[in-house]
């Protein structure tokens, strides 16, 4: 028996044109791959798509490949992840599944306040296959208490067990207050466990229980999960009943380059010099760059590093995307204000006044500055209408500004 287990695609979840096909392309090697070594079935534990009802764009592809995989014969289990989940209960996998591309294996009724699951069998195998779907907040976490245990475990034959959700046991370090379900929420004598939301890799076994896996996300989601996995992945399993051997497979759709500086006691020019040090003589054909800046300055602001010019550097040098991150990066030029007020409007009035002195636009007064500054908070603190869509929200706040600031964005 071969199988293989995705995990947390999230297609769709980048926006940047550079980057919001990778989750896509990911898929796509990662589906060709298990082609190629004749997995005989493939399960995607949660997070299929970033949302639950995905773009057209990002749907065709998708469709495609798993049309290619059905009509090779492989069979792709599935449970909804955290994204996928919608509580209208619209979501693209009932389309997928309607069409006999997929199959969603969390399947049972509830009977006395009690979930009683239901194991789909796959024919080529014989192996029984049920699982928990995960939703936002964590809210699986009452499926998992209402569990009815003892018919799953007196199951007999190759058992898989699908979940989205982190085990308090297994979180990994940085994510230790992640909300979790405890192991022993979890049916015993499966051998096999296939794990998602967690956007880390990892293999445990524990006694009563057999592999317990998750294999992070096919492509990473984040800034941070850039630098810290450089490339996604999914696990290739085989073997038989008691004895199955899990390995992770790399899916690598653009290389990455990861820079960290420490700008404590630098100016902005020392900070570039730096940055420019660490990539002279390298070429990055294919390339995420990501810069990470922290620290306080000894004199200028953030703003006065020329992120473009070491932008425009890059991609000479063929990267092909540069993100910065200079959240943790301060200056001596904005020292924490400590006021006493009595309103909230009262405190953004006094913090805007202090801050004037220190950045100049040319042709404002210190009047004109304070409204610019007011009616853009004023502009950015809309919230989305009662029916009104996200794009509709974004374009309409897009648009404000745009008037706000007199410019085109």
């Amino acid at each position: 028996m071969k199988f293989a287990h995705f995990a947390d695609i999230h297609i769709g979840s980048w926006r940047d044109p550079k980057l919001s096909e990778a989750s896509t392309q990911a898929f796509v090697k990662a589906a060709d791959a298990c082609l190629e070594q004749a997995a005989d079935f493939i399960l995607i534990s949660g997070d299929f798509f970033n949302t639950s009802l995905p773009s057209i764009d990002c749907l065709k592809e998708v469709a495609k490949k798993l049309k290619q995989i059905h009509d090779s014969n492989t069979p792709v289990y599935v449970i909804a992840g955290s994204h996928d989940f919608s509580p209208t209960g619209k979501t693209m996998l009932d389309v997928l599944e309607n069409a006999g591309l997929i199959r969603n294996v969390m399947r049972g009724n509830v009977t006395d306040n009690r979930l009683k699951l239901k194991f789909t069998v796959d024919s080529k195998t014989g192996t029984k296959i049920t699982g928990i779907i995960g939703k936002k907040g964590m809210l699986e976490r009452k499926y998992f208490e209402a569990l009815e245990k003892e018919n799953l475990e007196a199951e007999t034959g190759t058992k898989i067990f699908m979940f989205h959700t982190a085990i308090s046991e297994f979180k990994p370090e940085g994510l230790e207050s992640m909300e979790s379900t405890p192991i022993s929420d979890f049916p015993k004598g499966f051998d096999y466990y296939a794990g998602g939301h967690v956007h880390h890799p990892y293999l445990k076994q524990t006694e009563g229980y057999g592999t317990i896996a998750n294999p992070g996300p096919l492509f990473p989601n984040s800034f941070r999960e850039i630098e810290k996995l450089g490339c996604g992945g999914f696990y290739m399993v085989q073997g038989e009943k008691g004895r199955l051997n899990a390995e992770f497979q790399p899916i690598q759709v653009h290389n990455t380059f990861s820079i960290t500086t420490d700008c404590t006691n630098k100016t902005p020019q020392e900070a570039e010099e730096e940055i420019t040090n660490q990539t002279a003589d390298k070429e990055f054909n294919n390339t995420i760059v990501t810069i990470r800046l922290h620290g306080k300055l000894r004199a200028g602001k953030p703003t006065d590093i020329d992120f473009r010019k070491i932008s425009e550097t890059l991609y000479q040098k063929s990267a092909h995307f540069v993100m910065k991150n200079t959240a943790a990066l301060s200056s001596n030029e904005f020292e924490e204000i400590k006021i006493t007020t009595k309103s909230i409007e009262e405190t953004e009035n006094l913090i805007i006044k202090e801050h004037l002195s220190k950045i100049k636009i040319d042709g404002m007064s210190a009047e004109e500055e304070f409204e610019l500054v007011k009616n853009l908070m004023s502009t950015l603190n809309k919230e989305k209408d009662e029916g009104e869509t996200t794009t509709t929200f974004e374009r309409r706040v897009k648009e404000d500004a745009e008037k706000t600031l007199k410019i085109k964005l």
